[in-house]
């Protein structure tokens, strides 16, 4: 899950003014099909790669980029997709588009657990033999997430989080269990091969190399490739929206300071390599990624700056009562519950960063109270 239009506070741009700078589409006529709330046409993005948008059910973003790499004997990819027929089928008919089918595959390197680039993941192995690759920090929450005889555990830590925050008891129960519907759309499988960070994947042709980017998920990698000069991003980096990053039974303890310590990676190896190109999960291709980058890292300090000043007009606020007051991209009150959780969990993100810094306390009880440091 990540923040959407639903909750999205304020970092997006489109080909217009991103902190002073010009954000550029790679391909208007993908910007195009994205701003109309259509399927982006299957793409040869350079000699030997390929964009595929898979279509995701129920969620805002409509469709995933899978992206695929042509191999002497075959072809990867980079993420799969929900596991669905529709997108079983998108992905199918993309890869034939550009010569191969779901059989040549030979690797799927999963840029992080989600079920719309993970979901499909199992399945593609199960008809074609390709191996799956996946950071060992995302490898371990698979158990937890997506085994039946370890869910209920998983959902009671979440309870007791949102209770700590000051949800309501209904309505923690309810926010507890409101990604349980999306589990299905995973064919939950192991990985073959653990991807850390620096390595080179074995992909013949190719000189990729993974960046891992917490922050997102525990475990969330990019790739680039110095050769091509391009960043394939995942959700670390959209041309958009900001990824949600969120405190959450099975986040690290300070995911905010992750991420942005992450971005700061990439836009430093960005411009070491020289990076052309982003090649994102969603939306469409942009072109400046350190501009993008420095705008998301300013929009994250208003955001802090925001959370710091409804804290400082309410001593003693619970989470839950603070993210009611920010900034959404709509009314509160029209906020679907499973995107309140995730505002609710991304603002807890914010005190905590603002925590570790010195900048607020909290004094711990059901739920936590959070104060101005002095």
């Amino acid at each position: 899950m990540r923040q959407d239009s639903a909750t999205n506070s304020s970092a997006t741009n489109d080909n217009a003014t991103n902190g002073g700078v010009r954000v550029t589409a790679a391909n208007e006529e993908q910007r195009t099909a994205w701003q109309g709330g259509v399927l982006p046409q299957v793409e040869r993005v350079r000699p030997g790669l390929w964009s595929i948008p898979v279509p995701i059910p129920i969620n805002p973003l409509r469709y995933v980029l899978v992206y695929a790499l042509e191999l002497p004997d075959g072809v990867a990819i980079i993420d799969a997709g929900w596991n669905t027929d529709e997108a079983y089928a998108a992905l199918g008919d993309g890869l034939r588009q550009a010569g191969y089918a779901i059989t040549d595959v030979r690797a799927v390197l999963v840029t992080h657990i989600h079920p719309d680039h993970y979901g499909l993941a199992g399945r593609v192995r199960e008809d074609s033999g390709a191996w799956i690759g996946l950071h060992p920090a995302d490898a371990a929450l698979l158990r937890d997430r997506y085994d039946d005889d370890y869910i209920d555990d998983l959902v009671r830590r979440e309870k007791e989080q949102l209770q700590r925050c000051g949800v309501p008891q209904d309505a923690a129960t309810e926010l507890a269990n409101a990604s349980m519907m999306i589990r299905k759309f995973v064919s939950s499988a192991r990985p073959d091969v653990l991807i850390e960070d620096g390595d080179r994947p074995d992909l013949p042709g190719w000189d990729l190399r993974a960046i891992w980017t917490p922050g997102h998920s525990p475990g969330h990698l990019c790739f680039v490739s110095e050769s091509r000069r391009v960043l394939m991003s995942g959700d670390h980096v959209l041309a958009k929206i900001t990824p949600m990053v969120a405190v959450h039974p099975q986040s690290t303890a300070n995911p905010l300071a992750d991420y942005l310590d992450a971005l700061a990676a990439v836009r430093k190896i960005g411009v070491d390599v020289g990076v052309e190109e982003v090649l994102p999960a969603h939306e469409y291709r942009f072109l400046e990624l350190a501009d993008r980058i420095d705008y998301v890292m300013s929009h994250h300090e208003e955001r802090l700056a925001e959370i710091e000043s409804v804290v400082a007009a309410d001593d003693g606020a619970a989470c839950w009562e603070i993210a009611t007051r920010l900034t959404w991209s709509r009314p509160w009150e029209s906020i679907q519950p499973f995107m309140r959780r995730a505002a609710n969990n991304e603002t807890l993100a914010h005190l905590v960063w603002l925590e570790a810094r010195g900048r607020l306390r909290r004094v711990p009880g059901t739920p936590d109270r959070w104060y101005p440091a002095a």
